[in-house]
């Protein structure tokens, strides 16, 4: 009965995942998040690239949103999710991992705004321009050019991202941010010690402030490993709601759906250039956790949930409401 329930509650509710990293030139990508259900993505289009790069890389995204529009929309604005519920389609958030595209010039960030860029991950794993990554050797915090960064992220309106910062530079983030920030794809340190995931006065400190927590369903970051299951997933969403409420807590999967091989080498290299070795052997292909393998599978959430004791509403914030609520204040347009 709370399978068909839950189908019932995620097929009305406003489904946002706050962290995919997909293959985007795999038409199979588009057709699970759709056969999903799924309302909106944060879709990374930067994680290395410098400036050049991620200007490619929006210039793919128009032509995407040309040939796939009939199952895609691009989101500017929380009504721009709204709207791609009401339609059927899948809103596409343009995001970054990494603030590295915009150089040393901190103009730039207005022009991506003007690119539908939304949300931006300060650093990703290592030490950029604006502070220092979860990876890093040490942690300084924030540059003087990353307390600019975030200042005029809160001036345009987008969402400062967490998820791989570290944690001296995450608590520095959140502190200096008019706006409240997120995590769009974390999962609390206390329930598997991991430098990705995040302390419980981190995540406190970002639910206090009004942000939220993605509970990540990337395998590497959950109790069961490559060998996780959804129960693991939902382990990771109780650990989280337990430490902020459930206000402040959302889904961020980190899927990864149709990425070869080399993308995860690319991702594990020094500055997106250096190969190095890895502590971590990733399976090949890297599959997410059975039960929620791709974007198809995402409505056995909603049953799960309510099978852990969440209310209807409760399942609906975590589905997306907590998301849009926060868009809707940080985005402002």
């Amino acid at each position: 009965m709370k399978r068909s329930t839950g189908r019932a509650i995620y097929d009305g509710a406003v489904v946002i995942d706050g962290l995919n990293v997909s293959n985007w030139d795999s038409p199979a990508v588009f057709e699970s998040l759709q056969a999903g259900g799924v309302t909106a993505i944060n879709a990374t289009c930067a994680v290395w690239e410098g400036y050049r790069q991620a200007m490619d890389n929006i210039a793919a995204w128009l032509q995407r949103f040309d040939q796939y529009g009939a199952a895609i929309t691009h989101v500017k604005t929380a009504d721009d999710i709204l709207r791609a519920k009401k339609a059927g389609k899948v809103g596409i958030i343009l995001g970054w991992q990494n603030a590295s595209p915009i150089g040393n010039d901190l103009a730039r960030l207005a022009l991506f705004h003007s690119l539908g860029v939304r949300i931006v991950q300060l650093t990703y794993n290592e030490r950029n321009l604006l502070g220092n990554g979860c990876y890093e050797r040490t942690d300084g915090g924030l540059s003087g050019f990353g307390v600019d960064a975030v200042h005029e992220m809160n001036r345009l309106g987008i969402l400062i991202d967490l998820s791989h910062v570290g944690d001296r530079t995450t608590l520095e983030a959140i502190e200096l941010s008019r706006d409240p920030v997120a995590c769009t794809h974390a999962n609390a340190r206390s329930l598997v010690d991991h430098p990705r995931n995040k302390q419980d006065v981190v995540l406190r400190r970002i639910a206090d402030r009004g942000g939220v927590i993605g509970a990540n369903g990337f395998p590497a970051f959950l109790p069961g490993g490559f060998e996780s299951r959804l129960v693991d997933y939902l382990d990771a969403v109780d650990s989280l709601v337990e430490l902020v409420g459930v206000d402040h807590v959302g889904i961020g999967t980190d899927y990864t759906q149709d990425q070869p091989k080399a993308f995860f080498d690319w991702l594990h290299t020094q500055q997106g250039t250096k190969p190095r070795e890895w502590p971590v052997t990733y399976p090949d292909p890297v599959v997410h956790p059975q039960g929620m393998e791709t974007p198809q599978q995402l409505p056995n959430l909603a049953g799960a949930l309510l099978e852990r004791g969440y209310g209807g509403d409760d399942v609906t914030k975590i589905l997306g409401g907590n998301w849009l609520r926060l868009f809707r204040q940080v985005w402002r347009t």
